[in-house]
């Protein structure tokens, strides 16, 4: 890929990461090469890789828009990520090093303290969030289950479910990694993986919770 369709696609992906893209949104070319700066081709490059990732999808007329998934795929993701994830909080109870937990917890404190703001700064939390799943990833170490992974975690979804948190369940987050912290200092894979597993699956049901308190679902 080029760097004018990397640009690209970074661009877009921020833009459905952060919601300025909504679901559903239809996405033109020509629009997008202006604001990302490039011409029309990169865009297409970039608009062909975030499909590949199901960030977006096109129609039988070739029109492209952000992805929108029903509630039945949305737990998909969020099963297969609690498998994933599952398994590599087991890895890595058993390789990650003393230096990457230290890592574990200086996040974590950062997601204390967007708790304890008033209001909660959601941002930071997600950007904490993310920073301490990528390092229990690593920690891991397998480069095939990260590869796995990367196409389920960083699904817009995501954002959007944490953006439905309130204080208590950032607050809520912030134990669960504690415990997983825990877990790790004593090297016990089982404990890990259970830990991260109902962890994910609390994600899920933040998520349903919200979808079904949309304007116009039941």
């Amino acid at each position: 890929m080029t760097k004018a369709s990397d640009r690209a696609y970074q661009y877009i992906r921020g833009a459905i990461l952060d919601g300025s893209l909504v679901p559903g949104a239809q996405l033109r070319e020509e629009q997008l090469a202006a604001a990302c700066g490039v011409s029309r081709t990169p865009v297409r490059d970039a608009l062909r890789r975030l499909e590949g990732e199901h960030y977006v999808r096109r129609n039988e007329s070739q029109r492209t828009f952000v992805a929108e998934w029903s509630l039945d795929e949305i737990e998909e993701g969020f099963v297969l990520r609690s498998m994933l994830e599952g398994h590599a909080a087991a890895r890595a109870a058993l390789h990650i090093s003393e230096a990457a937990i230290e890592q574990l917890c200086s996040h974590n404190r950062a997601i204390d303290t967007a708790a304890q703001a008033n209001p909660p700064d959601v941002p930071a939390f997600l950007d904490h969030n993310r920073a301490f799943h990528a390092i229990v990833v690593e920690g891991a170490g397998s480069e095939r289950l990260a590869d796995l992974l990367a196409g389920i975690v960083e699904q817009p979804v995501v954002a959007r479910t944490a953006r439905q948190y309130d204080r208590g369940q950032i607050q809520q987050s912030r134990a669960e990694h504690d415990e997983l912290i825990i877990a790790f200092r004593r090297r016990d894979p089982d404990w890990a993986r259970a830990v991260m597993t109902s962890h994910i699956r609390r994600a899920f049901h933040a998520y349903h919770d919200a979808f079904h308190q949309r304007p116009g679902k039941r």
